[in-house]
């Protein structure tokens, strides 16, 4: 493997959490999304997260600056250089706007570049329908992506062997431990993960137990650092859905049917953190 050169597509959380972690590594890593704002915004939340690895000794201030140099930002698919050896998409999950992309960077991109997705729950293999099959593969990153080190790398149908092995060994020298994954809905982490979260959701829309208790039950009672109702408002109750609906129709078995009060609260607005209010109300105190 002799990878130097990195593009990230899509610069939110995830996007801009790639992106650093690979330019903390010393690839060259250009980072795109669509407006000047969200990348800045993107360049700046990398920045954040290196200040709080320096508070926390991990890396030093000079380290900071190397990092951020190996990060340019770009706000058109066409400016991505042409001789990138691995393209990372990391947009919302939404198969045709994911599709889109690869479409455009097929013909754009040199040969042997590997394509990558960081979609939790779509098709490998549908996806990889729009461009090299067998140098497609899925890379799931966990999020915060500094700091987890679990990556989900997932086969489609025609990944080859040497792609695969590639990115195992990528994974590697970025400090992530990989875990095989084959290509079905939800892949493991959210298949096992979303329909939990999904059954929380149920319990609270019986009023088996407030939001309150089911999150104390499952911290006390299971040891989990972070109660299911939180962790959704943390993810997003808009992402919970989208995968809990890939699942269903993937499977086309009823116990993926997302709860109703999950479809009522995405349409109402009610996102989680990121509006606001969830489960849990984020806003008092601001």
């Amino acid at each position: 493997m002799n990878f130097e050169k990195v593009a990230v597509v899509g610069a939110g959380t995830m996007g801009n959490g790639i992106a650093h972690v690979f330019a903390q590594n010393n690839f060259k890593v250009t980072l795109v999304d669509k407006e000047q704002a969200l990348v800045d915004r993107g360049f700046s939340n990398i920045s954040a997260n290196l200040d709080r690895q320096i508070k926390k000794n991990i890396i030093s201030p000079e380290d900071k600056q190397r990092i951020l140099d190996n990060i340019q930002v770009q706000t058109r698919l066409s400016l991505i250089p042409t001789d990138v050896d691995l393209l990372v998409e990391a947009i919302y999950e939404n198969k045709d706007a994911k599709l889109s992309i690869f479409n455009e960077l097929e013909t754009n991109i040199k040969f042997d570049c590997i394509f990558a997705t960081n979609t939790s729950s779509i098709s490998i293999t549908e996806l990889a329908s729009a461009s090299r099959a067998d140098r497609f593969i899925g890379m799931h990153f966990m999020n915060p992506v500094p700091v987890m080190q679990l990556v989900e790398v997932i086969r489609g149908y025609s990944t080859s062997q040497h792609t695969f092995d590639t990115i195992l060994q990528l994974c590697s020298a970025i400090g992530k431990t990989p875990v095989e994954v084959n290509d079905y809905p939800g892949f493991i982490a959210n298949r096992i993960l979303m329909p939990m979260i999904n059954e929380a959701i149920y319990s609270l829309y019986e009023n088996v137990a407030s939001a309150k208790d089911i999150d104390t039950v499952m911290k006390l009672g299971m040891n989990h650092p972070m109660g299911p109702l939180t962790l959704a408002d943390f993810i997003g109750l808009d992402v919970c859905l989208s995968i809990m609906n890939v699942l269903y129709n993937g499977f086309n078995d009823s116990k993926y049917r997302p709860c109703p009060l999950l479809k009522k609260m995405v349409a109402a607005g009610k996102l989680g953190r990121k509006s606001g209010e969830g489960f849990f109300n984020y806003t008092e105190g601001k």
